[in-house]
């Protein structure tokens, strides 16, 4: 019998998570990138819940998919067929669905033979995982299908709003929030809350961990952790920096030479569907951009990828963003005429409003931005008008707009500008807040 498939996915994780050295103890993903393969450079297709989703789930970039935005505000993918969850179906896969999804209206669209969701809209966020993950665990412990399976279990958690965390978790005076924050106090309690979410997450991920061992099955199991992007803080979620774009990414399996090693070879999430399809011995349908990097569960420093791309069309707000990121070097390049920051696509939190308040919207940023990751991990010295880095933007331009021309990229159809789909509910540029929902 094939290998089974256990996907396991948080929302809103990026890399503060105690794998990569973050001060978050999450102790199961720990244990599991210890056992498993750690991804270091693994990178999201985009830096939006659904988009990004899409991306690893069909192994393409978004706009190929038409996923431009997110699926609760009115976007779909052209065809749903090409899903994971849908071609593996086709394969003989036993598929089921726990806790969060967010690649369509309705689970039913994406292949799915069974899937529990009750309890999972409810707004307290511990309620919501543990159902998940409780409903997850049982069904590993009595399942009689004749099928290998394909199991994805999504957790709600990191997503804000986060759980308070009780007075007992941590202080959170000696707290330290993101490197792209003030560090204050009420930022130190956000980011205490953030920890607290993750140890919800992390929590929900050892119960369904536990029973897949206790089933018996985890011998014959491929284990996949990932997130959908960076964390929800200003210049991280909804943003090509790699605070936005760079994800947690591990895989655990039996007879992995690379088992307790980590890679820091380049990698896509779009990569994930042809690496399971070489896994598995399935033949990749022809719609895959991704490459397969099955090669690194035996060699974990080969170059899989010269680059990885991302993107942004939509999120709350329109603001459409490409980039380029090679081992070195990125290129950002946003494509409308606004060069002010967009409110809307940042999520509710102090850091945020204190922002504003210090005139964060009077702020523009350039069009376009290269950044040496060497000299610059940070992202902060903008160098596209430097001349000594001239030959290193035009090659990184003339790639970028290969690969948009290469995947049917709909901003280079319409110059520029993308209309959302009819019925697609989006922000104005000006709104504050994404709560302020129009229909543009």
């Amino acid at each position: 019998m094939k290998k089974n498939i256990l996907y396991l996915h948080t929302h809103d994780s990026g890399r503060y998570l105690e794998p990569f050295g973050a001060a978050v103890k999450t102790p199961n993903l720990m244990k599991l990138a210890q056992e498993g393969t750690l991804f270091r450079q693994a990178y999201c297709a985009a830096p939006t819940c659904s988009p990004s989703r899409v991306g690893l789930l069909s192994g393409q970039s978004p706009h190929s998919t038409n996923m431009l935005g997110l699926a609760q505000r009115g976007f779909q993918m052209d065809c749903y067929d090409t899903h994971l969850s849908n071609f593996l179906r086709n394969q003989g896969y036993h598929t089921c669905l726990f806790g969060v999804q967010h690649e369509a209206p309705e689970p039913s669209m994406l292949g799915y033979d069974y899937w529990f969701d009750e309890d999972c809209h409810h707004s307290e966020f511990i309620l919501r995982d543990t159902a998940a993950s409780t409903h997850a665990a049982d069904y590993l412990l009595n399942y009689q299908e004749d099928k290998p399976f394909f199991m994805s279990v999504g957790f709600i958690n990191t997503h804000r709003r986060y759980p308070k965390a009780p007075d007992d978790f941590v202080n959170p005076d000696y707290v330290k929030p993101p490197m792209t924050i003030p560090d204050t106090k009420e930022n130190r309690k956000d980011m205490a809350d953030f920890m607290y979410s993750a140890k919800i997450a992390d929590d929900s991920v050892g119960v369904v961990l536990d029973a897949l061992k206790r089933s018996g099955r985890e011998d014959n199991t491929i284990i996949i952790f990932t997130t959908d992007h960076g964390i929800a803080f200003p210049f991280m979620k909804c943003n090509c920096y790699d605070t936005g774009i760079g994800v947690t990414l591990i895989m655990k399996f039996t007879g992995n030479q690379a088992a307790g090693k980590v890679s820091d070879s380049l990698i896509s999430q779009i990569d994930v569907y042809p690496t399971l399809c070489d896994m598995l011995e399935i033949r990749k349908p022809d719609y895959l951009q991704g490459r397969s990097f099955v090669g690194l569960f035996t060699d974990p420093e080969q170059e899989i990828n010269s680059e990885v791309f991302a993107e942004v069309t939509y999120h709350a707000a329109y603001e459409p963003m490409r980039c380029i990121r090679t081992s070195r070097y990125k290129l950002i390049r946003y494509f409308d005429c606004h060069n002010g920051y967009v409110p809307a696509n940042i999520d509710a939190s102090p850091s945020k409003d204190d922002m504003i308040d210090a005139g964060l919207l009077r702020q523009t940023h350039e069009r376009e931005m290269l950044f040496d990751l060497a000299l610059d991990p940070l992202e902060r010295k903008n160098l596209v008008n430097s001349n000594d880095c001239k030959d290193i933007y035009d090659d990184l331009r003339l790639r970028l707009e290969n690969w948009m021309e290469r995947t049917g990229d709909p901003l280079l159809r319409v110059g520029y500008r993308v209309p959302k789909p009819e019925g697609a509910w989006v922000n104005r540029l000006s709104d504050l807040d994404p709560g302020c929902t129009i229909s543009e």
